[in-house]
């Protein structure tokens, strides 16, 4: 197949749009599946595995095959759930165009606001298909205004549905003026179109306006690929995947608007921090991408890859990244769901399926050439997490399995992130809410059968002094053969935060031998770590020691460890030590109308408001400095404020004296344990 008929595009929207519905209606229309599947019984094409199935929504973003004419199209279904947002943002390099999925009956939230921008950012093609059309058909005309209102009038209907609502009218290939519509008309669409079009292309336009002349697809093929590329038009579609309405014109749109592999603007792919060019009809040189990752119970580990240049045979010799080790491809697979298809061959523009190859990972890009060493796909910025869980293993000995699995569960998952917290000795696995990590630990537990205990990832805090002090301690034992002895004598003193742990030597006249002092200081920085009044490490304190004692016989190392750490402990204790919180920035995204309740609950829980910033009509950006233990329950709290649609992300600023009440509760804690 030649790489002018392929057409690669995913299918992105909120959940509940259809787009399940919609690549099921495409393959059975198009002739590529003789069944159109049922997502409440369970038999669609693309949520083939068990989760999918269970939550009748899309857990992983998959590509299916479809044949229309002449044409071959890779379309990809990906999940529409807010926290499997990462999922679906890692298929955008794999594709040239996105068509965002929208209904009459689903508000337009931050989650398409999101797809469609981080399309735009991807300097992808995009079309917008409206589903459902058949359902409320009086909302369409709403929806069409809300559209270009929100997203701009570059969006423009390439049909409009009938009078009656039960059809769609083609305003495009083959207008028909005299069609009734339920809103617009047939004629004024066009020409909406056609002026869009040929606004970038001045010798179109001038034909177009001083010679009247009717402008054919033909004609405006170039510049409606350039319009597309700039996002200076964004076709509509009207469909219906329930009834098949305009599926038909949805696939010549597909096939014939939407830009082949060539036509579409080149993938991100950079060397040396430069973008390079890839030429599709270039049958050497491989260099292709790996979009998704997973892991079959009986293939193992298999990539799924795009290719970008040249051809992939059973049999290609390949390196991945800067690697001077090559592997050789074995088997070459096209996936339709759950059905395996080997291929001979994928060339530039198609997408293949290689199986256990166990250096493959996530975003891999791979080559046949030492030319292309060094060659990556510029990183994709994944949200940042919102939840996380700290987990081990229930059976004892299951350390290393866990290790493994988590391994296995990350590189399936670009947007999961997995922390060893050794002051903690934690192993936090976090993402973007608590369904995301539920459907992690399920899939630990009836894939990988390994369960897990988890609980909240402890929160990480300090102590430090207020005032000066002074501290003393002699260590004398005596035990019927040689003795111990050491005395020290310090201060303490508070530094700024931040400033960490600073030892200062003052002893003169030989009161403790210099070859001692080390052990001292070894003693306050075991103390500085175990903390005097809740577990927690000390910080921000300078230490003198400045006089002490020893005995020629019985001062040792361990002697003067010991009094290093006790008179240390006895100044702190003078010293009015406190706790200190960490403190940290939180950047909210939130529905404006939700405004208020969010503040409320911020300053209710000790958070300062920064500033707000209201990005359009609709969303508004906060910015607040929140102690970190009233976040613990954040991602749900902010959930229920904001109908789901609330966002946040989070870095550590600086730590604080913790109320009195909140270090009562870590001195307690501490106690108990």
């Amino acid at each position: 197949m030649s790489v002018n008929e392929i057409r690669n595009i995913a299918l992105v929207g909120q959940s509940g749009v259809g787009k399940t519905s919609l690549v099921e209606r495409l393959l059975f229309d198009s002739h590529s599946s003789t069944h159109l599947g049922n997502i409440k019984a369970g038999d669609t094409i693309t949520d083939f595995d068990a989760q999918s199935i269970q939550y009748q929504h899309s857990i992983e973003a998959t590509p299916v095959a479809l044949s229309w004419q002449s044409h071959r199209m890779n379309v990809i279904d990906t999940p529409g759930l807010p926290d499997l947002l990462g999922r679906t943002l890692s298929v955008y390099p794999s594709v040239e165009t996105t068509a965002l999925v929208l209904d009459a009956n689903t508000p337009i939230n931050q989650l398409s606001d999101r797809l469609y921008a981080f399309a735009q950012e991807q300097q992808k093609c995009q079309m917008i298909i409206i589903n459902k059309l058949d359902l409320n058909p009086e909302k369409l005309a709403g929806l069409l205004a809300e559209i270009q209102q929100h997203f701009g009038d570059e969006c423009l209907a390439i049909n409009l549905p009938t009078s009656d609502g039960r059809g769609v009218v083609d305003c495009y290939f083959e207008p028909d003026y005299e069609q009734a519509t339920l809103f617009d008309s047939v004629e004024s669409a066009h020409e909406k179109l056609i002026d869009q079009v040929i606004e970038v292309d001045e010798a179109l336009m001038e034909i177009y306006l001083e010679q009247g002349s009717e402008l054919n697809p033909q004609q405006l093929h170039d510049p409606f690929e350039e319009a597309l590329r700039t996002g200076h038009v964004i076709p509509i579609c009207f469909v219906s995947a329930e009834t098949g309405i305009g599926i038909p014109l949805l696939l010549r749109t597909l096939a014939e608007l939407m830009p082949m592999p060539d036509e579409g603007n080149p993938p991100m792919l950079e060397k040396g921090g430069k973008l390079i060019r890839v030429d599709c009809d270039q049958l050497d040189h491989i260099v292709a991408h790996v979009f998704k990752i997973s892991v079959d119970p009986y293939l193992g580990k298999l990539a799924y890859l795009r290719v970008f240049q040249g051809e992939i045979n059973a049999g290609s010799q390949l390196y991945i990244g800067e690697s001077n080790k090559a592997f050789k491809v074995g088997h070459l697979y096209q996936l339709q769901g759950k059905k395996r298809n080997e291929i001979g061959r994928a060339r530039a523009g198609d997408f293949c399926v290689l199986a256990k190859v166990d250096e493959l990972a996530f975003d891999s890009v791979v080559h046949d050439s030492h030319d292309e060493d060094g060659v990556y796909m510029r990183t994709l910025d994944f949200p940042e997490p919102m939840s996380g869980l700290a987990i081990r293993p229930i059976k004892r000995g299951d350390e290393q399995k866990l290790s493994e699995v988590l391994g296995k569960i990350a590189s399936e998952d670009p947007s999961l992130r997995i922390e060893h917290r050794a002051r903690t000795n934690e192993t936090v696995l976090s993402g973007q809410g608590e369904f995301h990590l539920k459907v992690a630990l399920e899939k630990m537990a009836t894939l990988y059968k390994l369960n897990v205990d988890t609980q909240q990832p402890s929160i990480e805090y300090f102590e430090t002094i207020t005032q000066p002090a002074e501290g003393h301690y002699r260590h004398k034992k005596q035990s019927g053969g040689a003795g111990q002895f050491g005395e020290v004598q310090l201060r303490v003193k508070p530094l700024e935060r931040g400033a960490g742990f600073n030892f200062v030597n003052k002893v003169v006249g030989g009161a403790i031998p210099t070859s001692l002092i080390p052990a001292v200081e070894k003693g306050i920085r075991q103390a500085l770590a175990e903390g005097a009044i809740s577990g927690n490490p000390l910080k921000d304190i300078e230490v003198t020691v400045y006089d002490g004692k020893f005995h020629s016989v019985d001062s040792k190392e361990i002697a003067f460890v010991i009094a290093g750490k006790k008179a240390f402990l006895d100044a702190v204790n003078n010293a009015n030590p406190i706790v200190l919180e960490p403190i940290v920035e939180l950047t909210l995204q939130i529905p404006t109308p939700d405004v208020g309740d969010v503040t409320g609950d911020l300053a209710g829980n000790r958070g300062v408001i920064l500033g707000t910033q209201s990005e359009d009509n609709n969303f508004t950006t906060i910015e607040a400095r929140v102690p970190q233990n009233e976040l613990v329950d954040y991602a749900q709290r902010l959930r229920a404020m904001t109908g789901g649609e609330g966002s946040f992300n989070l870095r550590m600023s600086h730590y604080e004296p913790a109320p009195t009440m909140v270090q009562d509760k870590v001195c307690k804690e501490a106690a108990v344990h």
